[in-house]
């Protein structure tokens, strides 16, 4: 038997049994790596860049962009150092630190796309109070309460977790560091307050889920009165895939967190983290980001100032939106 005092290390989920698998996961995760670096890399700098770009989407757009940097760069790096050099440990210091980070990002993005939403509803369907709801103080202040809040709830997460004692060994059932696999090690009731944390987590996400498909509804109902069929197709076709690939984040996350334990198995959880922690940040630059024309005339204006290796990386992204 051993205590969290006495544990220097964790050992992460082996992802396969034979080298040439894990050279595998190596590969995939370093394409998806690699292609949400490009595409928020690209949304970056061209938002940054660019000075007609300087409004409250695009600024929203920029904050989601550095949320899903820092949430790839948590897991991913680690994830593939392990497959390639086919080692499992991480440090106890390190487990906290990615924990922290991890909790903090994605807290950081759900909160920024609920305030994306918002800030869509507003532009449809009270245009003529835009300036007056979203101006600049209104989305500096909206933005920072995103990060201090979810900050602030990552703290309180790794310190739940962290302070309770652990007596089950140190092997995690995942590839990073999650508080549902890190409570299975824990010896002590005490489990329940960070449980009871994570289902209040759940409940204020489940609120503000509602309150995105509410303002969906009332875009919808504001669209639906558009004479022109092409206004029609154009607003479906931005706001569904939207809505799709914020119901698939948080409902893969919510599964993960509280399913119950007996119908845990390593695939289900591998599966279920990968689409709610890696898939995301890789996808949303080419959902959100890539497919405005504004944001598209802005990337080719920067082409001439990147590699050539970058540019063809860029015609990808260009191809994969026709």
């Amino acid at each position: 038997m051993s205590n969290s005092s006495s544990i220097s290390h964790f050992l992460l989920l082996d992802l396969a049994d034979t080298q040439q698998l894990q050279l595998l996961h190596f590969c995939l995760f370093l394409r998806i790596s690699l292609a949400a670096l490009l595409g928020n890399g690209l949304v970056i700098s061209a938002v940054a860049c660019g000075h007609h770009l300087h409004s409250p989407m695009f600024f929203f757009l920029l904050n989601l962009a550095l949320t899903d940097l820092g949430s790839i760069l948590t897991t991913v790096p680690k994830a593939t150092h392990n497959s390639l050099w086919d080692t499992r440990t991480i440090s106890y210091t390190g487990c906290a630190a990615q924990l922290f980070m991890l909790v903090f990002f994605l807290g950081s993005e759900y909160s920024l796309l609920t305030i994306m939403c918002y800030d869509r509803y507003v532009s449809i369907c009270k245009p003529l109070h835009y300036g007056t709801l979203l101006g600049s103080r209104a989305c500096v202040h909206m933005a920072s309460a995103a990060w201090a809040s979810a900050f602030l709830n990552a703290l309180l997460h790794t310190a739940n977790t962290f302070s309770l004692p652990l007596c089950q060994g140190n092997a995690l059932g995942q590839f990073f560091c999650e508080v549902p696999h890190i409570l299975k090690l824990s010896c002590s009731k005490s489990y329940l307050r960070e449980l009871g944390l994570v289902v209040l987590n759940a409940f204020l996400n489940l609120g503000c889920f509602v309150f995105i498909v509410f303002s969906y509804v009332q875009i919808f109902r504001a669209v639906l009165r558009i004479p022109s069929e092409q206004g029609w197709h154009k607003a479906f076709s931005t706001c569904l895939p939207h809505l799709a690939m914020l119901s698939l984040f948080l409902s893969t996350s919510f599964f993960a967190y509280l399913k119950p334990p007996s119908i845990s198995s390593p695939s289900l959880d591998l599966a279920l983290t990968v689409l709610y922690s890696v898939v995301p940040p890789a996808l949303n630059p080419l959902i959100y980001s890539l497919r405005n024309q504004e944001l598209k005339a802005a990337v080719i204006l920067l082409k001439p100032q990147l590699p050539k290796r970058f540019l063809q990386s860029v015609l990808v992204f260009d191809l994969l939106q026709k």
